[in-house]
């Protein structure tokens, strides 16, 4: 397929996938192996490069297949074609929601949109606490409350929360290199 051809399919993909980078990879695999672009060996193995590398796992994949292909400007032409319609569709909205900005609907919208954004990193942060610092396990196997939280982590994580509050102007790449540092050490 030709590298034109590929920037469309990859904007059909932009388009088409509601629901995150995982939806797109599942319409790259159906898409790129049933026309013999890539094997589905070669699919597997990009998945879990995808996977490893920092950002949007769907970017990551246009990139990571573009290059694959086409080399440089295929990683350019497919990260593109992937965020292109996104792009477009985020600027009408934005049109819209300008003129009509003032409109009560739109503010009771903008202001809903706020409470489940918020929701949602309550429930992600609420996740992630509960995977480092809580130990479910160990608390139904012993019942004893003492078990329930991971004392070190717990403690780590009141560290590391104190010092974001008390020093609200420290980049958080410190913060990560230093809880690489403790995780190292302690675990």
């Amino acid at each position: 397929m030709s590298l034109l051809g590929l920037f469309f399919l990859f904007m059909y993909i932009g388009l088409s996938t509601i629901g995150g980078g995982l939806v797109a990879v599942s319409l790259m695999q159906q898409e790129l192996v049933a026309r013999s672009i890539i094997s589905s060996e070669q699919f597997i193995a990009m998945i879990a490069v995808s996977e490893s590398t920092p950002g949007p796992i769907g970017i990551n994949m246009a990139t990571y297949i573009g290059y694959e292909l086409y080399g440089i400007w295929g990683s350019l032409v497919l990260i593109a074609g992937i965020v292109l319609p996104s792009l477009i569709v985020i600027i009408l909205i934005a049109r819209f929601t300008q003129s009509f900005q003032d409109a009560t609907p739109v503010k009771n919208t903008m202001y809903g949109l706020r409470a489940g954004a918020a929701g949602m990193i309550a429930v992600a942060a609420w996740n992630v606490l509960a995977v480092a610092v809580f130990t479910l396990p160990a608390f139904y196997a012993s019942r004893r409350w003492t078990d329930l939280v991971d004392w070190k982590s717990a403690a780590v994580f009141c560290l590391f929360l104190l010092v974001q509050i008390r020093f609200q102007r420290l980049h958080p790449i410190f913060l990560i290199i230093a809880g690489a540092v403790i995780g190292l050490v302690l675990f």
